[in-house]
C-alpha cells in the first residue's frame, strides 16, 4: 500500500514551519504523499472559499520546502480537474487556476489529482490502514504533531510498496478506462502517461494541444503491431496516429484517449541506387529525406515545409512545390509495409494486395499504420527558391491574375499563394515558388510576370538545392511541440480560378472571416495520372485552396457559400468532419470502393478518427491476395 499524510489547512495555515517540517518528517521517512485540505469544521460558503485557496497557498510552501514526497490539494470542489479545464463551480476560480499553475511549476508531476487518495479516520489503526489500502488508493491520515507521523513511517515501511512502479501523483493522472497496468511489455518502457515527467512533451500536435490518456511510442513493426491490438481492446477509445505531429486536420492528439506514436520509425536508406529506389520510415521529417537525397543528386516532392513527418502526407497526397513537374508524393510509392487493425502485418504494392496498395494513396489514414514507405525518386539539380511579398489595393484582381499566371506557367514552375484578411485595404500577398531549373536568367524569367500581383515590398530568390528549401523547417527540440487549442480550416479543389471564384474569395477575405488563405497551384504531372489509379481522384484540379479561421460556426457557413466554385477536397487541411466532407473528397465511386476496402481489412472501424470511412456491411470477396 502507499501511505501519506493530511495537513488540516486552518491549522496548517497558521502554523506553516510546523506543517513544513511534518511534511519533510513524510518524506525523510519515505512516505508517498502530503495532502493539503480543510478539516471536518463547517462553515458558511465564504469560509470554505477562503479554506480552498489557503489550501493552495500552503501546499505552495509545502512543495518549495520538499524535494519529491508528492503533493495534494483538497476540499470543496476547489481542486481543479489536470486535463486543464478550470472547474467553474470552484471559488475564485481564477485565483485558483493561478494557485495551481504556481504549485505546478514548484512541484511539476508531483501534484496528485483530488480523486487520487482515500483519508482514514486520524488516528487509525493499522486494521483500518490496510482495509481502506483495498481501494487500490493511497491512504492519508490526517496529523498534527511529530508523533501522529512517525508511528505511520514503520508501519509504511513493512506495509508499504508500489508494484507499478509508478508514483502516486502518476497513477492519480491515469485516465479512466485505459488498462495501463495490461499494457504489453514491448511497450511498457517507452510509453508515456499524463503524470510522467515528459507529457509535456508529447501532449500536443504542431497547431492543436491535447490530453490524451497514454501515448504509444513503438520502436518497431511488431511493436507498433502490439499497440494495434492493445488499441482494439480499447475501440471506446479514441485512436489518433502520429508520425510527425504537424497535420492541420489529423487527430493525433486527442482527450483520455490513446495515441501510437510512429516517430522512433525513422529510418531513411537506399535500397536499389539504379533504380532511385529509396525506403523511408513513416516518422522521418521531410527535411531528413531531403538531407539524405541531396549527396545523391535526388529529389522526392513532399509539400511545402519540411517539418512534417512522412506518414500523414504519404498516405494522404503530397501537394508540394514539386508537384507539377514530377507529381503527387503518392506517384512515386511504389510499396509500404503495413500494420492492419487486427495486428497483422502486410507489404503492399502493385503486385501484393493491390485494393489496399490503391487506398493507402489517398486514404491511408483509414485502413492501417505504415512502419515504412518504398519511393522512387526523381533526379533534381539545384532550383530557384523564392519568397516574394507584395501589397495591392484589390485582392480579387491579384487572385485573378495569379491564377492565370500559375496554372499557365511551365511544369518546372509552381507557385503557392497566402494572403489573409485585408488591412486599412491593403492586402498583403505571400509567394512562395519553386523553379526546377538550374539557370538564374530562366529562374527571372519564370517569376517576372507574377510581380504583377502588386506593389513588391520584398524580395528572396536564390539558387540552392531541394534540401535547402525543405531545411528552413525548425527542428522540434525535446519538448515536443507545443500547440495551443483546435485549428479550424476548411480545403477545397478549385477546377480553375474563375472571375466569379476571385469575386466571392475577394469577399470572404473583406469579411474578416478568414486569416490565413492559401492557394497551392496543381495541374502539370499531377493530371498526367488517371483518377482511379489511386485514392487520390480529384486529378484536374487546378489548385488546391485553404482557408483557416477562429471557429466552425463563422468559417463553415462562409466557406460554404463558395462550394459552387468547388469540385472536390483534400483532407490534410480540413478539420469539418460533417459526414458530407467524405462525398467532397472522393467522387462516389472512389467511396465505395474504399468502403468495400474497408471492410475487408477494418471491419470493426478501429481506424476512424481522421476522416471516418465506414466500411460497407455486405462485402463477400476474400482479402488473400
Amino acid at each position: 500500500m502507499q501511505l501519506g499524510i493530511l495537513l488540516d489547512t486552518e491549522w496548517a495555515s497558521s502554523a506553516p514551519e510546523s506543517a513544513t517540517a511534518l511534511a519533510q518528517r513524510a518524506e525523510a521517512g519515505r512516505l508517498d504523499l502530503v495532502v493539503v485540505g480543510p478539516g471536518d469544521t463547517e462553515g458558511t460558503h465564504d469560509s470554505r472559499a477562503d479554506t480552498a485557496l489557503d489550501s493552495w497557498t500552503t501546499a505552495v510552501w509545502v512543495a518549495a520546502h520538499t524535494a519529491h514526497i508528492a503533493i495534494g490539494v483538497s476540499g470543496d470542489g476547489a481542486t481543479p480537474d489536470l486535463s486543464d479545464h478550470v472547474a467553474r463551480a470552484a471559488p475564485y476560480p481564477e485565483v485558483v487556476a493561478k494557485a495551481r499553475q504556481t504549485l505546478e511549476s514548484l512541484a511539476g508531476v508531483r501534484l496528485v489529482a483530488e480523486a487520487g487518495w482515500v483519508t482514514a479516520p486520524a488516528g487509525a489503526g493499522p486494521a483500518e490502514l490496510l482495509a481502506l489500502a483495498d481501494h487500490d488508493l493511497p491512504v492519508v491520515v490526517p496529523v498534527r504533531t511529530a508523533h501522529d507521523v512517525e508511528r505511520l513511517i514503520p508501519f509504511a515501511a513493512s506495509h508499504g510498496g508500489n508494484p507499478s512502479g509508478r508514483s502516486v501523483a502518476a497513477r492519480s493522472r491515469r485516465r479512466p478506462g485505459i488498462d495501463y497496468d495490461g499494457l504489453p511489455e514491448s511497450l511498457r518502457r517507452t510509453a508515456i502517461e499524463p503524470g510522467d515527467d515528459n507529457f509535456s512533451a508529447v501532449r500536443s500536435t504542431y497547431l492543436r494541444s491535447g490530453a490524451p490518456g497514454l501515448v504509444l511510442r513503438p520502436q518497431t513493426p511488431d511493436e507498433v503491431a502490439d499497440a494495434v491490438v492493445f488499441a482494439h481492446r480499447h475501440r471506446h477509445l479514441p485512436l489518433g496516429v502520429r508520425s510527425g505531429g504537424h497535420g492541420i486536420s489529423g487527430r493525433s492528439t486527442n482527450d483520455g484517449g490513446l495515441v501510437i506514436d510512429v516517430g522512433a520509425l525513422d529510418g531513411i536508406e537506399v535500397v536499389d541506387p539504379r533504380r532511385r529506389r529509396v525506403r523511408v520510415g513513416p516518422g522521418a521529417t521531410w527535411k531528413e529525406v531531403a538531407a539524405a537525397l541531396n549527396s545523391h543528386g535526388w529529389a522526392l516532392g513532399s509539400g511545402d515545409y519540411g517539418g512534417v513527418g512522412v506518414g500523414g502526407l504519404a498516405t494522404a497526397g503530397g501537394i508540394g512545390l514539386l508537384s507539377r513537374r514530377h507529381g503527387l508524393t503518392i506517384d512515386h510509392l511504389r510499396s509500404a509495409d503495413l500494420v492492419l487493425a487486427d495486428g497483422g502485418q502486410l507489404r503492399v504494392s502493385d503486385q501484393e494486395h493491390p485494393d489496399l496498395f490503391w487506398a493507402v494513396r489517398g486514404a491511408g489514414a483509414n485502413v492501417g499504420i505504415a512502419t515504412s514507405f518504398e519511393f522512387e525518386v526523381d533526379e533534381v539539380d539545384d532550383v530557384g527558391w523564392a519568397k516574394l511579398v507584395l501589397v495591392t489595393d484589390d485582392i480579387e484582381q491579384a487572385l485573378l491574375t495569379y491564377g492565370r499566371l500559375a496554372s499557365s506557367a511551365p511544369r518546372d514552375t509552381t507557385v503557392f499563394l497566402v494572403t489573409g484578411r485585408p488591412r486599412d485595404g491593403k492586402s498583403v500577398v505571400q509567394l512562395y515558388a519553386l523553379v526546377d531549373f538550374g539557370d538564374a536568367d530562366v529562374i527571372v524569367e519564370r517569376l517576372t510576370p507574377f510581380v504583377a500581383l502588386g506593389d513588391l515590398v520584398r524580395q528572396e530568390v536564390v539558387l540552392t538545392r531541394y534540401a535547402g528549401v525543405m531545411a528552413e523547417a525548425g527542428d522540434v527540440g525535446p519538448e515536443g511541440h507545443q500547440g495551443y487549442g483546435e485549428p479550424v480550416s476548411r480545403s477545397a479543389l478549385l477546377p480553375e480560378l474563375t472571375p466569379a471564384f476571385a469575386h466571392d474569395a475577394a469577399r470572404l477575405l473583406h469579411s474578416g472571416t478568414v486569416a490565413y488563405f492559401q492557394l497551392r497551384a496543381m495541374g502539370g504531372a499531377i493530371a498526367d495520372v488517371p483518377p482511379d489509379r489511386t485514392a487520390f481522384a480529384h486529378r484536374r484540379s487546378a489548385f488546391q485552396v485553404t482557408a483557416m479561421g477562429r471557429g466552425h460556426g463563422a468559417l463553415d457557413p462562409a466557406f460554404d457559400a463558395l462550394a459552387a466554385h468547388f469540385d472536390g477536397l483534400y483532407l490534410s487541411f480540413d478539420t469539418d468532419l460533417r459526414p458530407e466532407r467524405l462525398d467532397d473528397a472522393f467522387p462516389p465511386p472512389t467511396l465505395a470502393r474504399l468502403r468495400r476496402t474497408k471492410a475487408l481489412y477494418d471491419p470493426e472501424n478501429l481506424f476512424r478518427d481522421n476522416f471516418n470511412i465506414a466500411p460497407t456491411v455486405d462485402v463477400t470477396v476474400s482479402r488473400a491476395g
